[in-house]
C-alpha cells in the first residue's frame, strides 16, 4: 500500500504542476488585453480564505513528503486529497476566467 501511495502522490503533484503550466500558457502568448480590465472583488473578503490555506497546505505537504521521500503513508494520501481538492478549486476558477475573457 506504501508504493502505491508513494507512485499516486509523486503521479498527482506532477500532474498538478503541468496542469498549472498549461493552464498559463494562453495566458503568456502575448494577447492579455482582455486580462487587465478583470477584477476579482467580492464583499466577503473571507471567501479567500479556503484557497489560501489549500495552497498553504499543498505546499506544506509537498515540503513534507519530499522531505521524508514519501515514506509516510497518511502524509501522501493527504497530499493526493489536498492536490485534488486545489485542482478541482484552480479548474473551476480558471473556467470562470475564460468565460469572462472569451
Amino acid at each position: 500500500m506504501l508504493k502505491v501511495s508513494q507512485i499516486a502522490a509523486k503521479v498527482i503533484t506532477r500532474l498538478f504542476f503541468i496542469l498549472i503550466l498549461v493552464a498559463l500558457v494562453p495566458f503568456m502568448q502575448g494577447d492579455n488585453h482582455k486580462l487587465q480590465s478583470l477584477y476579482f472583488t467580492t464583499p466577503h473578503k473571507w471567501l479567500f480564505a479556503f484557497p489560501i490555506v489549500l495552497v498553504l497546505g499543498f505546499i506544506a505537504l509537498l515540503i513534507i513528503c519530499t522531505i521524508k521521500k514519501y515514506k509516510e503513508l497518511d502524509l501522501n494520501f493527504l497530499l493526493i486529497l489536498n492536490t485534488l481538492i486545489l485542482l478541482t478549486y484552480f479548474a473551476m476558477l480558471y473556467i470562470r476566467v475564460w468565460h469572462l475573457v472569451k
